[in-house]
């Protein structure tokens, strides 16, 4: 398999305490936090290509483009869905969106880039 656009990845989190905003700072309620929400859809962008990279390669984020569109309450189940859309040399362009039992919770654009690992050991 290549790197290729079609390529899906998902992630799923029930939302706890220590998801919301009140909890990690980014706001004073507790609703599931902004922040956690990207990460969950960057972690949806690395389980997307996880299988088509080499053992010496990983992905690091490059740009985010995300729009949280409503609040997810502690218990919320959230999945979110990526889609590899453009693959441009090592430049890997997403589309992600986050959904719960009501619909849409966030969409957007994640782009991420292909590395070496041996870049990040520290040697």
């Amino acid at each position: 398999m290549k790197l290729a656009p079609g390529l899906l990845g998902e992630t799923t989190l029930v939302v706890t305490k220590a998801d919301t905003a009140s909890a990690i700072g980014s706001g004073d309620v507790d609703v599931l936090a902004t922040p956690r929400v990207l990460a969950l859809c960057e972690a949806a962008t690395v389980a997307a290509v996880a299988a088509t990279l080499d053992a010496a390669q990983t992905t690091v984020g490059m740009h985010v483009e995300l729009d949280h569109l409503r609040p997810s309450r502690v218990g919320d189940r959230v999945t979110v869905r990526a889609t590899l859309t453009a693959v441009d040399g090592g430049r890997l362009s997403f589309d992600v969106e986050a959904t719960d039992v009501s619909g849409a919770v966030a969409r957007g654009v994640v782009v991420r880039a292909v590395v070496d690992r041996s870049r990040f050991s520290g040697s």
